[in-house]
């Protein structure tokens, strides 16, 4: 069965520096034709913009060929062909395959299925693998380092699958987790479970300013509407944190915030402009990293 990338422990410690190193390389020279004659399917049945457009623009920039689709509409799953099949038949015309999907397991049941290669491009609430790549790559050029920062993760953490990936991606370099959420938001169990086991602290907060002086990596969230399947429920958390410049007078000097984006409104616009804001940079670090990754699974080295 050919290597995935499904579930952020897929990849050892060392696979995920050696991801970091090659996206460094990628990040100098942007163009580089080693996948010529390859062809990428990104199949996306569920709406996305960042991480669909830069595994695109990624694959592009390898030198490989392109097709997919990002509306199932118009497809023939609306007349009711299985996930299996779909998989099934698209491996036989690609090299690799990037799927998202609001299943979760979804993707680790494509990569059981299919004979190329499978990138997780985000299942439902559970991993979203490549997102948690980009942002350990992000860290690590903000902070000069990955060990002992201090990140403070906001908003959404119960079905938000970038921190849930996230939290478990760091393990490996003795981090010092915050949890600021509502009640109805906190981190699962079973994640606080995974750092218990390891020895690895963290502190629960519901107050947005409580730990923000203290804090390497400010990591926001926006409440997802679609998670929620209770209306009611989603307007009574949606705006429970906003981030404003003003925020900021007392923060360390080189904490940086990042989001996985869209934003809806938990960063004031005002936050843009400040030294502290980085996630526009996040953003096209994903492009990188993407590449590296593709590249990876496809055997170059």
């Amino acid at each position: 069965m050919p290597k995935s990338l499904i579930s952020i422990h897929d990849f050892t410690k060392d696979e995920i520096l050696h991801i970091l190193d090659v996206a460094a390389e990628f990040e100098k020279n942007k163009s580089q034709k080693i996948l010529d004659g390859k062809v990428v399917a990104c199949i996306f049945f569920e709406p996305s913009t960042r991480t669909r457009l830069s595994f695109e623009t990624a694959s592009n920039r390898l030198g490989a060929r392109v097709i997919g689709f990002s509306d199932t509409g118009n497809t023939s799953i609306t007349k009711g062909e299985t996930l299996k099949d779909t998989i099934k038949m698209v491996s036989n015309y690609v090299d690799i395959i990037v799927m998202r999907h609001p299943l979760e397991g979804a993707a680790r049941y494509a990569s059981e299925v299919a004979s190329v290669p499978v990138v997780n491009a985000g299942d439902g609430a559970n991993q979203h693998p490549s997102q948690t790549l980009l942002d350990l790559y992000t860290i690590k050029q903000t902070q000069n380092r990955l060990t002992d920062l201090t990140i403070n993760m906001v908003g959404d953490l119960k079905y938000g699958r970038t921190v849930h990936s996230l939290l478990q991606a760091m393990s490996h370099f003795s981090p010092n987790y915050i949890f600021t959420a509502p009640d109805e938001l906190k981190m699962p169990v079973e994640y606080k479970s995974f750092l218990e086991e390891k020895g690895i602290k963290y502190t629960e907060t519901s107050q947005l300013t409580e730990h923000i002086d203290n804090t390497d990596i400010l990591y926001m969230t926006r409440v997802q509407q679609e998670r929620f399947s209770d209306p009611i429920e989603y307007e009574k958390v949606k705006d429970i944190y906003r981030l404003d410049a003003k925020m900021l007078t007392n923060v360390r000097s080189n904490m940086k915030i990042l989001h996985p984006l869209p934003r809806i409104n938990e960063i004031a616009t005002n936050v843009d402009d400040t030294p502290y804001a980085y996630y526009f940079k996040q953003a096209e670090n994903g492009m990188y990293v993407r590449m590296a990754i593709i590249a990876y699974l496809l055997g170059y080295k």
